[in-house]
């Protein structure tokens, strides 16, 4: 554990220059490439940017040693104020709705997070999970919000530009790619620096982390939030993908979706939640459309083989690579 407290030290600050260069390529191609996409490819990659910036803040929690399967919560409340501000406030613009969702989310996770943070193992995942059902339980009774059915939201606008009929799939999958980009470094440098450190320090030995001067209920606060955070952003990119919010996003089956893939990447690489999370949308996709009635069974196959093969998570193909 002291190794992984002193790493923050070492900790080289020409690789996050790096990893800048990397991510800004990678967004220009990403970018470009929608040019030729047809219009599901580009939906079906929206989508899986989305349930991969949930996917995320859990894999921040889990470098804590804690899974929330509750993140379904985060991301209703992300998509239901990017929704309401839209049809209630006449604000229109895409990525201040984002950030309004990862925002609201933060902030209904807020009063939560120090409760939580003194829970571990499954009575940590039960708390989280009760607090998505009771929040998917309001959604289904206020009318005000829909109710069972939810509400329609319209199409964005982007500063202040309105978006063409041929376009706005295109400029969607534009601003998740900047937004999966930038959340996905933003988290790597997180990770990297020394609160980050001192998570895995948490997962490790927690009593030594409260004796070298640590707080763990603080860090596992400030994790908390940020997975709201993130599960808003993301909420927020699907309404607007998707055009429609429910209740069913606060369900508990959707944020199993969410654990899926964060098994699915493992917790060593951020890039990984995404490649994951796009894997996930196309083995859903086709299995639906050739197996419509058993395309469950062949993700959780999917799933056993890769804990079976990389129990350390798609990651692990590279991050363990880069260890040795």
């Amino acid at each position: 554990m002291a190794t992984i407290l002193s790493a923050s030290k070492s900790a080289p600050a020409t690789g996050h220059g790096r990893l800048i260069l990397i991510a800004i390529v990678s967004c220009v191609v990403l970018s470009l490439a929608g040019l030729w996409m047809p219009r599901w490819l580009s939906f079906l990659l929206i989508m899986a940017a989305a349930n991969g910036l949930v996917s995320l803040g859990i894999v921040g929690l889990m470098r804590g040693g804690v899974v929330p399967f509750g993140q379904g919560m985060m991301l209703a409340g992300g998509g239901y104020a990017a929704a309401l501000v839209y049809n209630h406030l006449g604000f229109t613009d895409a990525l201040g709705m984002a950030l309004i969702g990862g925002v609201s989310a933060a902030l209904i996770a807020t009063p939560f997070a120090p409760l939580l943070s003194r829970y571990r193992g499954i009575f940590f995942a039960m708390l989280t999970l009760a607090l998505s059902m009771v929040t998917y339980g309001l959604l289904m009774k206020l009318n005000m919000l829909g109710g069972s059915d939810g509400f329609n939201v319209g199409r964005p606008t982007l500063f202040g530009q309105e978006l063409a009929d041929g376009s706005v799939v295109y400029t969607l999958y534009v601003l998740a790619v900047v937004l999966a980009t930038t959340m996905a470094l933003l988290a790597r440098i997180y990770f990297d620096s020394t609160r980050g450190l001192v998570t895995l320090a948490v997962k490790e030995n927690e009593l030594r982390v409260e004796y070298l001067g640590g707080s763990v209920r603080q860090a596992m606060t400030i994790n908390f939030i940020l997975a709201g955070f993130c599960g808003g952003v993301g909420g927020a990119l699907a309404v607007m993908a998707l055009g429609h919010i429910e209740p069913n996003f606060s369900f508990w089956t959707t944020s199993g979706e969410f654990v899926f893939v964060a098994i699915l990447a493992g917790w060593q690489s951020v890039a990984a939640v995404f490649v994951a999370s796009i894997l996930l949308e196309v083995v859903r996709s086709f299995s639906s459309a050739y197996f419509p009635n058993t395309w469950q069974l062949v993700l959780g196959i999917f799933l056993l083989l890769v804990i079976r093969f990389l129990p350390g998570g798609i990651g692990s193909l590279w991050m363990g690579k880069k260890r040795k």
